[in-house]
């Protein structure tokens, strides 16, 4: 199996409100009642700058985002054309209650303590010279399928595939007085893609497997782990 590994920053998408827009057809009576519930709502605390995360129940997780259809090839092999099924779209989020913490803060501090950042700043905001990592940005798309062209040397049974390894974890922040948020994050690490063979065994119970799993036929060696 050929495979390679490359190194993607962790994202998510940004949640739309559909609310402007929507008022004009009911007149202004109705726009200034709408506009007045949505002044009174409560807003929510922040929390302190001063406190401290606490992580549990840290896991990390091969997904498998991408798998191609049976691509055969004779003898002296070729070049695989794909495309991609997408069978999973990984996305980074932070949901906590309590006081309001950043994201960004959330999962710098995650990145931390999965060895992902190396920085001796005890926050993101702290960091020297405003240094930046997009591992903390849960705006960033989710990794494309289109790695590319991969070209194998022997004929066989090919499966193109592509996933992530996820990690995601309970976090709580603690701030002096007491006040706690608890909240889970989850987001990914690493970008990868990969070839298998169906006429062969694979040597893990990860992504290749459910690739083999999901395109290979029934019973063939790639869809059983020895």
């Amino acid at each position: 199996m050929d495979s390679t590994t490359r190194r993607t920053w962790a994202a998510g998408l940004a949640g739309v409100a559909l609310v402007a827009g929507l008022t004009g057809c009911s007149g202004d009576g109705d726009g200034r009642a709408a506009a007045a519930a949505r002044s009174s709502a409560p807003a929510v605390a922040k929390a302190c700058t001063d406190g401290t995360f606490t992580w549990s129940a840290v896991k990390k997780t091969e997904k498998l985002t991408g798998v191609s259809g049976v691509q055969s090839l004779g003898k002296g092999g070729g070049t695989l054309s794909g495309p991609l099924e997408r069978v999973y779209t990984p996305r980074a989020s932070v949901k906590a209650s309590g006081p309001a913490v950043s994201p960004a803060e959330v999962l710098f501090s995650l990145g931390k303590k999965i060895g992902e950042i190396q920085s001796d700043a005890r926050t993101l905001a702290e960091a020297d010279g405003g240094e930046t990592w997009s591992f903390t940005d849960v705006n960033v798309k989710p990794p494309s399928l289109d790695g590319g062209r991969i070209t194998v040397k022997d004929a066989g049974e090919n499966v193109e595939y592509a996933g992530v390894r996820e990690v995601a974890g309970d976090f709580s922040y603690t701030c002096p007085g007491g006040t706690t948020t608890k909240g889970r994050a989850r987001t990914w690490q690493v970008d990868m893609a990969g070839v298998l063979d169906c006429q062969e065994g694979v040597d893990d119970g990860g992504m290749a497997l459910q690739a083999a799993r999901h395109s290979c036929e029934p019973g063939s060696p790639a869809t059983r782990n020895a």
